[in-house]
């Protein structure tokens, strides 16, 4: 599969959030079952799959989705329990999250318009 693969799905939340943070993790919930599914996928065809990183342009919700409940802070405490997936995988070695400026994610270029300038 060459350097590796992109995927990428753009579709509205189940449900409504209270900040950005809040929004990206349920996003992150959302495509995490979608990173294992596709890794199991893969291997099962006969390729390894060495790793499978996630980029993330939002630093409050990689503390979150690394640490789990036990980095939330005052605001992010009420989050449901389902959010916390990621952390699981995360810990598991499945999944490995990692910062990207918004102006460099790839996925942002295939699922928004082009700014002109």
């Amino acid at each position: 599969m060459g350097e590796g693969g992109l995927q990428i799905i753009s579709k509205k939340q189940k449900l409504n959030s209270r900040s950005s943070t809040e929004a990206k993790l349920i996003g992150v919930d959302d495509a995490a079952t979608q990173i294992l599914w596709t890794k199991l996928f893969v291997e099962a065809q006969g390729y390894p799959v060495e790793e499978n990183i996630l980029y993330q342009d939002n630093k409050s919700s990689i503390l979150l989705e690394k640490n789990g409940r036990d980095s939330a802070g005052k605001r992010s405490r009420a989050l449901n329990i389902r959010y916390f997936f990621m952390t699981d995988q995360v810990k598991k070695g499945n999944v490995t999250i990692e910062y990207c400026p918004t102006e460099k994610m790839w996925g942002d270029f295939m699922s928004k318009p082009l700014q002109g300038h």
